[in-house]
């Protein structure tokens, strides 16, 4: 509502009388614990993706009205994606209509088709109008990288763990590889004589492996292979890989072939909490064709890591893809809480053997 003087009356004093804007939104109350609305604006990749996530979830108090196109060309292009509803010049009537309370704003060029005074009106009437980027990494706990420009990593907030936080996390790191390696010394001992009997070779297998700032070590792990695994050079693992022993079926399945890597934990090489080592010529291969990859390097690597508990086993340049994005969201997100979930999660994937090859 604005105002506007009107003609002056009788008495020569002006009067005031109220301007009501009749294409100005209607206020929207949202009933606690009723569900949230969301409306996606765009229809490319990053707002397919968000609109894929939402609607797989299907959570108790999320419910995705749809997509808004550009104009109605580009309506015509996604007529048969069934979420497309309506066009930008509908924004207000569609958010009326369909009782919308959230916005996400999935644009690619925001400058040009981006309509402020309406998202500003809406704002202003207590809908909540969001980032699609900020959604999808809230929604799925990993960030988009495809459509992200530098700058959103740049002038973000996050990607900045504290000295305190670093320093208790090594000194935890310390304190439970030194506790593990002492308490599963039998362990391994046994693991150790089972693999001599299984298959002729090392009982230990030690590979170049990339590390913190990209620096590369040699990482331990149990051998779970035949020792001419590798003869035609290095390949991804596939699922019932013949390269893989008896014996290493199961010391994969359960993790037993990733003890040794307390080792590297000790020796300050990793963590036990964070971005799974990659291969360099695997990392040589994936930074040339995936974005911000190196980015993961920003942190030790881990035994275990957010990715490794929300994505299966990854075996491809698509798998490290999606891989890359929990990566990403663990170096922005990196607290104690967040490793300690992990720790939690990891061992509810070892105790179902989810993700082995």
């Amino acid at each position: 509502m604005s105002l506007i003087v009107s003609s002056s009356d009788r008495s020569g004093s002006q009067r005031v009388r109220p301007f009501v804007d009749e294409r100005a939104p209607k206020a929207i109350f949202r009933v606690p614990g009723a569900k949230r609305r969301i409306l996606i604006l765009g229809t490319g990749p990053l707002a397919r993706d968000l609109s894929q996530i939402l609607l797989s979830r299907r959570r108790m108090f999320t419910d995705v009205v749809g997509m808004l196109a550009k104009d109605d060309a580009q309506m015509l292009e996604g007529s048969r994606e069934q979420t497309v509803i309506g066009v930008m010049d509908q924004l207000v009537d569609v958010v009326e209509r369909h009782r919308v309370d959230t916005i996400a704003v999935c644009l690619e060029d925001r400058r040009a088709i981006l309509p402020l005074k309406e998202l500003l009106d809406l704002k202003g009437m207590g809908i909540d109008v969001f980032d699609g980027h900020h959604l999808y990494e809230e929604e799925s706990g990993r960030i988009p990288i495809d459509e992200l420009k530098p700058s959103a990593i740049i002038f973000s907030t996050g990607f900045r763990a504290g000295f305190i936080v670093k320093t208790l996390k090594r000194f935890i790191d310390v304190c439970l590889s030194f506790v593990g390696l002492a308490a599963l010394l039998p362990v391994m001992v046994l693991v150790g004589i089972i693999i001599r009997l299984d298959s002729p070779g090392p009982v230990f297998y030690r590979q170049v492996r990339v590390g913190l700032r990209a620096q590369p070590y040699m990482i331990w792990k149990f051998r779970s292979m035949f020792i001419d695994a590798e003869k035609g050079g290095a390949r991804w693992t596939t699922e019932k890989d013949p390269r893989v022993s008896r014996v290493g079926r199961y010391l994969r399945k359960w993790r037993l072939d990733e003890i040794p890597q307390l080792i590297n934990v000790l020796k300050g090489e990793m963590s036990l909490v964070g971005p799974r080592p990659e291969r360099p010529v695997f990392v040589q291969e994936l930074r040339s064709v995936i974005p911000y990859y190196d980015i993961r390097h920003a942190v030790r690597p881990g035994i275990t890591g957010w990715a490794q508990t929300q994505f299966r086993y990854g075996a491809s340049v698509e798998d490290s893809h999606v891989k890359l994005q929990y990566d990403l969201y663990y170096v922005k997100h990196l607290s104690l809480r967040l490793d300690f979930r992990i720790l939690i999660e990891t061992v509810r994937v070892i105790s179902l053997g989810e993700g082995a090859r």
